[in-house]
């Protein structure tokens, strides 16, 4: 009879470092391909994405605990933040559909912030403090505009 070799189980820290390292190429290999279609990162342990990045459908990262964006990122889609230590968005940034910033700390609104949808802010900072028009006329002022609506 021949005896089997067991492997010993990988501990939790190299469960978790081989999962970023998945993340991290999941990434690369998007970027490589063009930027097409959608690139759901949610729940991952992805801290940093690259400066310029563009999405060319839906960028999910909620859930993540990334706490701040690349420079001019472009969304072609949905782009959700919901649950996430984020508290402030990148300058330029361009999001095709919804913005969601549900269950964020976002305190203030970026020069340029261009929504083709809607623009979700429920349980966020700026919407116990302001009242939809006052951050409709914040990001004009700014240079920016939320093309549907504006939910708190």
């Amino acid at each position: 009879m021949k005896k089997e070799i067991l492997k010993p189980r990988k501990t939790r820290e190299q469960r978790k470092r081989n999962h970023k390292v998945s993340v991290e190429k999941r990434i690369k290999r998007y970027i490589k391909d063009g930027g097409k279609g959608n690139l759901d990162l949610n729940g991952t342990p992805v801290k940093k994405l690259p400066d310029n990045l563009q999405v060319g459908g839906s960028l999910d990262l909620g859930n993540t605990p990334i706490k701040e964006l690349p420079d001019n990122l472009k969304v072609g889609g949905y782009l959700f933040l919901t649950g996430t230590p984020i508290k402030e968005l990148p300058d330029n940034l361009k999001v095709g559909d919804y913005l969601y910033l549900a269950n964020t700390l976002i305190k203030g609104l970026p020069d340029n912030l261009q929504v083709g949808g809607n623009l979700y802010l429920p349980n966020t900072p700026l919407s116990k403090e302001y009242s939809k028009e006052e951050i409709r006329s914040m990001i004009e002022e700014k240079g920016g505009y939320v093309k549907e609506y504006i939910i708190l």
